[in-house]
Parts: structure tokens; sequence; C-alpha cells
């Protein structure tokens, strides 16, 4: 019989229950710990990821009405009010179980017990545990924070959209690619919505925003004891979207040693974390994104060739917006009534006149840029008309300091100051700017956040 992949906690001060019952339950469960002081089990439940308590309900000497066992359990509950926690006494009065129940105990157990009876409740309180940690994970799964506007008129667009439909009835690996800002994020969700896996995790991991000391620790997980921080196992971002969707943006960014590891993966469905040799099964569909071009980076050996031919079962091209001109309209409108009713400023409107002048601009940063230009248009105008503020507007706004006439040089200040003007050269393309800059694309994002850009 294979042990489920859990941990129990034993808590009592006798040193042979504790004994007996850890030698039963461990044939079942991968962990099983002891204490036999109450007073380090918050402790404990701090610093391990702890799946069902078994929890004496008599500590002091003299004392055996239980008061013990319901005082810690409240203590526990306090901490982590839906761990599961199993009470065990000698004495056992009928009053005192429907009180340690009512109370919230998943369940009550005789001393001496029957070691199926130990077992089967133990073995269900673990159900529990991932059933609740898996609903408070997703339980807004269905609650839409961010609804997106998919409708277009543009033929390009149409035909990836019609292939989106297609392919999200499958669980084939789809491979975006795009410029930056043209909403491969939204189309990924979309796939995700689109498929049977929609009422299952969408993990959404963005590689060009982790360092790449992160990237395996975040996407596999570790052991505890792995390294030096290793204070508690930890389930990797892969494996929390167990039964659902993987979502690796900016695949183009993941280091060559990891991308075998990945390919590893995406083949045999099976990870392993960090500092552990064991395999654990996967059932997660992926979904990748890139505005490199990868067939140029496996030509230069930066990108694996089996990797690339594995990823991109189906590979969809979504057009920049500059390509699909005839949803600037919609968008800005959709765009509009979003940013009126955060910013309280319902009578906005665009006017003819304001359309042309969007569907004459290039857009370089794409769909992205658009719902920038209007947010900022937004703040910047009064309660009656809408001001447009275009991106060519703005260098006055982000024109840095001459030499001559900088006040400051503190060096925050003018790593700031370069990184808008990078930034405003490149309308917004992160790969551009970051390469302008000298910095790696996870350098930028990381400055970016800091400055809150």
């Amino acid at each position: 019989m294979r042990k489920k992949e859990a941990h129990i906690l034993i808590v009592d001060d006798d040193e042979d229950i504790l004994f007996s019952a850890r030698v039963w339950l461990k044939k079942f469960f991968t962990e099983v710990s002891c204490l036999s002081q109450p007073k380090n089990i918050l402790k404990f439940l701090s610093e391990q990821q702890v799946d069902t308590v078994l929890l004496d309900m008599n500590f002091r000497k003299g004392f055996e009405n239980g008061q013990d066992g319901l005082y810690w359990m409240q203590e526990i509950k306090t901490l982590d009010p839906q761990l599961p926690i199993i009470l065990m006494t000698a004495y056992g009065e009928v009053e005192l179980a429907v009180e340690a129940l009512k109370n919230g105990a998943s369940d009550f157990i005789l001393k001496p017990w029957n070691n199926e009876k130990l077992y089967a409740s133990v073995n269900l309180g673990v159900d529990v545990s991932r059933k609740n940690k898996k609903l408070n994970q997703w339980e807004n799964i269905n609650i839409k924070t961010n609804q997106y506007q998919l409708e277009t008129q543009s033929p390009a667009m149409q035909e990836v959209m019609n292939q989106i439909e297609r392919v999200s009835a499958t669980d084939a690996n789809v491979l975006l690619l795009g410029e930056n800002g043209t909403g491969k994020y939204v189309l990924a969700e979309h796939i995700h919505e689109l498929s049977e896996r929609k009422n299952q995790p969408f993990v959404h991991i963005d590689l060009g925003s982790l360092s790449e000391n992160l990237f395996e620790s975040e996407l596999f997980g570790y052991k505890k004891g792995a390294f030096t921080d290793a204070h508690q196992d930890y389930a990797g971002k892969i494996e929390n979207a167990e039964n659902g969707t993987v979502f690796l943006d900016e695949i183009g960014n993941l280091p060559l040693h990891l991308q075998t590891k990945l390919l590893s993966l995406i083949q045999n469905r099976k990870l392993s974390r960090i500092g552990e040799s064991k395999e654990r099964l996967l059932d997660v569909r992926f979904i990748f994104a890139t505005n490199e071009n990868l067939k140029k980076a496996v030509a230069e050996n930066r990108f694996r060739k089996d990797l690339y031919y594995r990823i991109n079962t189906v590979e969809l091209n979504i057009p920049s917006l500059r390509e699909r001109l005839e949803d600037i309209p919609t968008m800005a409108d959709y765009f509009l009534d979003k940013y009126k009713q955060k910013y309280h400023k319902p009578d906005l409107l665009l006017n003819e006149f304001l359309i042309s002048e969007l569907t004459h601009y290039s857009w370089a940063g794409n769909i992205r840029e658009l719902d920038h230009c209007i947010e900022r248009s937004v703040i910047l105008s009064g309660e009656k008309n809408l001001k447009l503020l275009m991106p060519q507007d703005e260098e006055s706004m982000l024109r840095e300091p001459q030499h001559d006439n900088v006040k400051s040089l503190n060096i925050e200040e003018m790593e700031e100051i370069l990184i808008k003007k990078a930034l405003k050269k490149h309308r917004g393309n992160i790969s551009l700017a970051a390469e302008d800059l000298g910095l790696s694309r996870a350098a930028l994002y990381r400055r970016m956040e800091k400055f809150e850009l």
C-alpha cells in the first residue's frame, strides 16, 4: 500500500502512546511527528505544515475532565481554524465527546483505541484538510475580478479566437506568441475558462519577473532542509495547479538547466521537489507564452530544440494592436467605462475626433499601452470633458532634467529617472528598455516594482 502524502502531529504526555500511535500511523502516512508537551504545539504548527492533529485531552496529573484538550484545541483553532483535530482520552464519557465535537473536534478516539478506527479517523481528517486547503486557495475561482474585452472585429484576431475555441477542449500544449501587451495572459485564461479544467486552478507564473536563483524553488517546490532557509516543505507553483492549468509566461527566460527539468515534467507528468528523490504524479495542462523568437533562440543554443517542439503542439500568433485597428474603438470604450467607474467620472465620453487620434497612433506597447493611456486620461480630465493624453504628450511630463538643472545627485532618484526615460523611449517595451539600460528583464521588473512604475 502506497503511503499517503500527509503530515500527522500526535500530542500526548505518555511516551508509550506516542510510540505506538506513531508506529501504526507511519505505515499509512509519509510523516508523523510527536510532541509530549502541549506548550510546544503552536510553535510547531507555525513552522510546519500539518494535515491533522491527534490531541490528548488530559495533560495535568489529577485532572481527568478533558479541559486541557479542549483548551489546546481552541488555541490550535485560533491559529488554523480549519485544521482537523482528533481528540483522545481514556475517560470516554458521552457528554465529553459531545462537547468536544461541538467545539470543533473532527472526531473523538477512546484509549485504548482500535487501530483500524484510528487509521480511518486520521485518514478522513487528512482528506478534509486537503479539501479545506484547496477550497481556501480557489474559493473565488468562479468570481471574476477582471472581466476582459474579447470581442473583435479584426479578421486576424477572429482567426485566433476560432483556433482557441478548437484547442480549449483538448489538453494540448499551447504556445502563445506575440509582442508585449498583446493580451497573452488574457487569452491563456480564456483557454482555461473554455476547458474542462475551468473549475480547477489557473496558475500564472511570470518567468520574466523571477530571479534566476528562485526559479527552481518557486516552480518545483522544496523539501524541508533542502537548503538553509527551507524550514518546512513547500509545494511549488506547478504542484499547486494540480488538475488545473499552468500558464508559463516569458518561457524564453527559463535557464537551460531548468529547461531540461521542465521537458522531463511535460513528457512524464512527474515532478520532484528540490532535495527530494521521490517523484510526484501531476495532472496539469500547460500554456506557454513569449515575445521572443524561439526559433532564433534554438539556433543560438539558448533554448532546447526538443523543448521547443514539445511546448508548441498548437502555436498561436497574437496580432499586435496596430494590426487590428478595427478593435481600438471597442477597447477604448471598454477601458473608459472601467476607469470612469473606478475614478467616479461617469460623464466622460470618447468622441469621433478622439477615436481618430487613437487609431492613428502606432501603439508599440499594444493593448497595455492603450489601457494606461485611457487611465491617465481619465485621471487628468475634468468631470465633464475627456482630455485624451496620448503617449507623445507625456514627453513634457517625463522629460528628464538636463545635467545643468539636476538638483539632486541621489542615486535612487537618478535610477528612477533613467528607467522612466528608457521606458518612454521604447514605448513600454520591457525587453528593449532593459537592453538599453544594460539590465536583465527580471532586474528591470524588480526596479519598476520598487518605483511603482
